[in-house]
């Protein structure tokens, strides 16, 4: 996990300022947990242009798939900054969140250099530059503000250009600073898990578009508009789909991990704790059964509202159809819920030994070696 270490006065300083940013921005209802998508750009603002792409128009069909698919959840409310080619000033896009008092702010881009060969996925949170790429990647998002009318005013001076602006960035968001990379961390792993792109890692910059907003916050670059065949997967409707489906499942992690109570009420069958889920299990397998039947039907993605991967067993007279498969209980849930938002809502989490046995899911959960 990041951390910062400030002088004492600075901690004091960001301790007063949060606690009153807390006051004006109380925490969002407890029945709807409130994501909002910012496509990064838009308008007059192309933002990268690598291969001829445009930036703008890539991250805002990402992220209106991700909208798409996060609106399938009854618990989830989703907000978007911008859903058509419109400009929209950073300082507006953080104050769309913050008026919300989202639980989450997610700002999607494409990456873009001056040469051709850099590719993968990286996803930011806000911090200071730790690299001379990080930097330039801030510079080059925060040069959107030039747009804007007396923009020197509105951020209180701030020059993109400069790296001396840059300094007051690691006293921002210091509340907020373990959940970000939480978020980040669940999204680059989905990215890993799912994608054949790069992982580039989970990374601090100065985004001035972090600066503003007062949640938990991440900026994600889903790849590189100037690599020839990055820039037409993520100009292809395939290739955002699954960037898009990658990013719902790591939110959905993130949403599942830090609903403790939810989580602990589940485990408490089993005589578990959270601690006891957190890491893989090495010898289990879960899976997400859809459904049973006499009829046997090809485990295919398009018999099963294209979620995928899908199989198949036989067990007594009848064909059981399961979907996902993953070695973390807590993965097993986001799968489950998925597969309840796409319609079946009697899916259920079921186990797997490491011989293909089916197992209970206590077994499965007390089989881990205690320490």
């Amino acid at each position: 996990m990041l951390r910062l270490n400030f002088p004492l006065l600075i901690i004091l300083f960001v301790s007063y300022f949060c606690m009153h940013i807390n006051t004006v921005y109380p925490q969002t209802n407890a029945n709807k947990f409130t994501v909002v998508l910012d496509p990064g750009h838009g308008g007059k603002d192309a933002g990268n242009t690598g291969n001829n792409y445009l930036e703008k128009e890539i991250a805002l069909k990402i992220a209106l798939v991700v909208g798409k698919q996060l609106e399938k959840y009854e618990d989830i409310e989703v907000i978007f900054t911008r859903k058509t080619d419109v400009f929209i000033p950073l300082d507006k896009r953080a104050e769309i969140a913050n008026k919300a008092k989202a639980d989450l702010f997610v700002s999607i881009h494409c990456n873009g250099v001056a040469n051709d060969a850099p590719s993968g996925t990286e996803t930011f949170v806000l911090g200071l530059h730790r690299n001379k790429d990080n930097l330039e990647i801030a510079m080059k998002e925060n040069s959107v503000i030039k747009f804007e009318d007396d923009y020197k005013v509105k951020y209180d001076g701030f020059d993109p250009e400069s790296p001396e602006s840059y300094i007051g960035f690691t006293i921002m968001q210091e509340e907020f600073l373990d959940q970000s990379v939480l978020l980040a961390s669940f999204v680059q792993q989905q990215f890993t898990s799912t994608l054949s792109l790069k992982n580039r890692g989970v990374k601090q910059a100065g985004f001035l578009v972090l600066r503003e907003t007062y949640m938990p916050s991440v900026l994600i670059e889903t790849g590189f508009l100037t690599n020839k065949n990055e820039g037409a997967f993520l100009n292809s409707k395939a290739g955002q789909t699954k960037l898009a489906n990658a990013i719902v499942d790591g939110i959905n992690n993130y949403k599942n991990t830090i609903n403790v109570e939810a989580l602990e009420s589940e485990l408490s069958q089993y005589r578990l704790s959270t601690e006891d889920v957190m890491e893989d299990f090495a010898s289990v397998v879960f899976k997400i059964q859809l459904a049973a039947s006499s009829t046997k039907i090809e485990p295919s993605p398009q018999n099963f509202k294209k979620l995928e991967p899908i199989t198949r067993y036989q067990e007594n007279d009848l064909f059981k159809y399961l979907y996902g498969q993953t070695n973390n209980y807590m993965n097993a849930q986001t799968l489950r819920d998925k597969a309840k938002a796409e319609g079946y809502t009697s899916a259920f989490i079921v186990a797997f030994n490491a011989s293909g046995e089916k197992i209970s899911i206590k077994e499965a959960l007390n089989t881990r070696p205690k320490d």
